[in-house]
């Protein structure tokens, strides 16, 4: 028996038979080709009209902590590297630092990620003590995940095999476990450590060791497998140990610490051989990584250096020094290392507490090039336009501002005296880009030299929004509006009545969001005088984020709801109300050039891109940055978008179909 429904799909509605009994085998072929043929091709045709994809991420920069190690791991061909950003896993590629992956599915804050020597497998670790071994090509799917300790996993290591995993860290009484990585069966024990450990090697060749250290300033030699005890040493360093690390041929072991000791031992019996180094570090060491040849290691110290050592002589082949030698930048710490395998340039990647990436090949001074991003969530997003293209804007909640080339797929951190927390806003004004942050300043960066100039402006009370028309930028906060003109402060509007949650402006019109849902309209005249107009009562949720086009003809107000409604400027009705399907606050929305589509993120971690044209049309972009989406925008008005969420990734989208709407 059949039935009739009527469904509403993407703007059309349509009757489909629906079966009354329960599909089988046997009556599920009959229902497929009784079912289908109802699907009009007008229907059919707007469901498959429009697409989106991911085109280009550009990573979150890796997260870092000062007086704590942060592991680099590079896969055995030099071709990627893995670190913890956030929630989530970045893969990304050395020489073009826009080809990503993200692994997203830890929970809490990830600490550590560790390719296996085979390059298949990825293991990484969390603050809660999950460890999860998972699939390194496409990082999506989830091999095992196993709790190992009651606290923060700091290191994992692969046996030579890719079939053993260590992870170690800090427990109630626990800090390291010894599995196998497919099922997570014990191979035996680390034992003969107090206190919490901070790293841990294997031995790649057989018989395997291994060799762990931990705050309780010893080095455990164990024998595996299955893993025992077999040594300690205790009486060498004399504070924290922070790395240790065979070499790749076997033969020597190396452990560095906040002591700036830099101790061998060797590789099979683990007997103490001789410091070397002694007095070249000025800071704590905080990681290690050996060169291919077994004859050379690179350290990463908070003295602002790194430096190469030879084993044999013990002394240093070459040092870079980041930052001024006058003074100390703590921004400069060298936090971790990796001398990636399998590259012909011998390169060397370091990074620094701030989480930029310094490509540093032998022979040279200078980083070759240096990959920056953000490592906080991004809570602010901008364009620009000048004669070099687009340029996008973005700023983190520790204060960081980026400028972003999507032709390049770079970013670049802003010089100069940036915001010192959240960043709330961006809007730009010629050759200028402005933002407001929870410092209550506006500041003015310079477009061309990517410089925030000197001169900032002090704000009332802590903004909301930011708005720009002509030469006129409006800051908001939450009971009112200041004007500014010309690098000057030229009027400040109380609002009363309602706390002011959102703003845009264009022309001579300002729009003002509520707490309580309406939309207050406003003018402004030559003499920065506010005069109402009228108030928007479509929505009944907080006002979350506003946008006119830019033509000026169309204003989309987002609600804490998840709801969108888009108003005609001129007669200030609704031309529609049916971009609900956001099931979170909406934090950005943004209109293409031509104002017949707009992009919106939010809360859920969704992207939509919607048509005013047919109002039911939308496509989705699922999980679009973990956490949420915090800012859209398009790229040249046209069929690519650029999003920003709390993962602090930069991602680019395709979009297909639009110009057949």
């Amino acid at each position: 028996m059949w039935g009739t429904k009527t469904i509403k799909g993407y703007g059309e509605y349509s009757d489909v038979r629906y079966p009354l009994f329960p599909l089988s085998p046997d009556n599920y072929f009959d229902a497929y080709f009784r079912i289908t043929p109802i699907l009009t091709p007008k229907l059919i045709h707007q469901t498959c009209r429009m697409s989106i994809s991911l085109r280009n991420m550009l990573a979150a920069a890796p997260s870092t902590e000062r007086g704590r190690p942060t592991r680099l791991s590079a896969d055995p061909k030099g071709e990627r590297i893995a670190y913890a950003s956030g929630k989530s896993i970045f893969l990304r590629s050395i020489d073009e630092p826009s080809f990503s992956k993200q692994y997203t599915s830890h929970i809490h804050q990830t600490t550590v990620a560790s390719f296996s020597p085979s390059g298949y497998y990825v293991a990484s670790g969390d603050v809660s003590g999950m460890v999860k071994v998972w699939d390194a090509v496409e990082a999506r799917i989830t091999k095992g995940e196993y709790q190992v300790v009651s606290g923060r996993i700091n290191d994992i290591a692969w046996d030579g095999d890719s079939q053993r995993i260590i992870a170690v860290g800090d427990g109630r009484g626990r800090f390291a476990n010894c599995m196998m990585a497919d099922s997570g069966n014990t191979v035996g024990e680390i034992s003969g450590h107090s206190a919490a450990i901070n790293a841990v090697s294997i031995r790649q060749q057989r018989p395997i060791r291994s060799a762990t250290v931990a705050d309780d300033f010893s080095l455990v030699f164990s024998n595996g497998v299955p893993f025992r005890f077999a040594n300690k040493f205790g009486n060498l360093h004399n504070r924290y140990i922070y790395d240790v690390e065979f070499s790749p041929d076997g033969n020597k072991l190396v452990s560095v610490g906040a002591d700036c000791r830099i101790q061998l031992y060797d590789g099979k019996t683990g007997t103490p051989e001789v410091e070397i180094g002694k007095g070249e570090h000025k800071g704590s060491i905080f990681g290690l990584s050996w060169n291919r040849d077994s004859k050379r290691f690179v350290t990463a110290s908070a003295d602002q250096t790194i430096k190469v050592w030879d084993v044999e002589a013990g002394k240093t082949v070459q040092t870079w020094r980041f930052g001024s030698e006058e003074k100390v930048s703590i921004s400069n710490h060298q936090v971790g290392v990796v001398w990636p395998a399998g590259r012909s340039d011998g390169m060397i990647i370091s990074l620094n507490l701030a989480g930029d990436l310094n490509y540093l090949v032998e022979g040279t001074q200078l980083p070759t090039r240096i990959v920056q991003g953000h490592s906080k969530n991004i809570t602010a997003m901008g364009s620009s336009q000048s004669d070099k293209g687009p340029t996008f804007w973005t700023g983190s909640f520790d204060g960081r501002m980026c400028s972003w080339d999507t032709d390049l797929g770079t970013g670049t951190v802003v010089g100069g005296d940036c915001h010192k927390n959240q960043v709330v806003a961006f809007q730009s004004t010629s050759e200028r880009v402005c933002s407001v942050g929870w410092d209550d300043t506006l500041r003015i960066t310079d477009i061309n030299n990517n410089v925030s100039l000197g001169e900032h402006f002090k704000l009332c009370a802590q903004p909301v929004g930011l708005a720009t028309t002509n030469d006129r930028i409006f800051a908001a906060n939450a009971t009112g509006v200041q004007i500014f003109c010309q690098d000057k402060l030229v009027a400040n509007q109380e609002i009363n009545g309602f706390l002011l949650t959102a703003i845009a402006a264009t022309k001579n019109i300002v729009a003002l969001g509520s707490d309580q849902g309406p939309v207050h309209i406003y003018t402004v005249d030559e003499n920065y005088k506010f005069s109402f107009q009228r108030k928007l009562t479509e929505s009944i949720a907080k006002i979350t984020t506003l946008s006119f086009d830019s033509n000026g003809i169309s204003l989309a107000a987002g609600d804490s709801s998840g709801k969108i409604i888009v108003y005609d400027t001129e007669s200030w009705k609704t031309k529609t109300d049916r971009w609900s399907a956001h099931t979170g606050r909406v934090n950005s929305v943004a209109w293409n050039a031509e104002g017949t589509h707009a992009v919106s993120g939010g809360l859920d971690t969704n992207i939509f891109v919607w048509s005013l044209q047919h109002p039911g049309n939308r496509i989705k972009a699922p999980n679009a940055h973990k956490g949420s989406v915090n800012g859209v925008s398009w790229v040249d008005g046209g069929n690519t978008i650029a999003s920003t969420g709390e993962d602090a990734a930069f991602k680019i989208w395709s979009v297909l179909g639009l110009e057949k709407e």
